[in-house]
């Protein structure tokens, strides 16, 4: 079993790897065994032309949140598919996207992210999505 500490020092390694998620600001705020969750704080270049976060954005929390908690487990994970759900227009000051793994293969990593507004709470719930990951050779 991974412990929490040794699990978040590992994603935050990675998302330092990655230039879009440096740009994005993307902060890896807890991780265990399965799971992860990440923080983005809102810019206005994040704006799609409602004035909300653009739901590409949305799309990448869910992806990025499900990959990570798959990292915690296996390496060289990537997505081969991957949904979006909206329920709301997506205004925060911080949102906030929790990854779990659903079911881990030896091929394939069935995921689910639930992405909030500032609060984790069930009627700040923006968005959700699974994905579909595979795990490389």
């Amino acid at each position: 079993m991974i412990e929490a500490e040794t699990a978040l020092a590992k994603l935050r390694a990675i998302s330092k790897t990655s230039a879009f998620n440096e740009w994005l600001g993307l902060e890896v705020t807890a991780a265990s065994e399965g799971s992860a969750e990440l923080q983005l704080v809102w810019r206005s270049e994040f704006e799609q032309y409602s004035g909300f976060l653009h739901a590409g954005l949305i799309g990448a929390l869910i992806d990025t949140a499900c990959g990570f908690a798959a990292a915690t487990i296996a390496v060289g994970v990537l997505a081969s598919h991957y949904s979006v759900n909206c329920f709301r227009p997506p205004v925060a000051k911080i949102f906030i996207a929790q990854g779990k793994i659903l079911k881990l293969g030896k091929r394939q990593t069935f995921c689910r992210a639930e992405v909030y507004g500032d609060v984790v709470k069930d009627e700040r719930l923006l968005a959700s999505g699974e994905t579909i990951l595979i795990t490389g050779p």
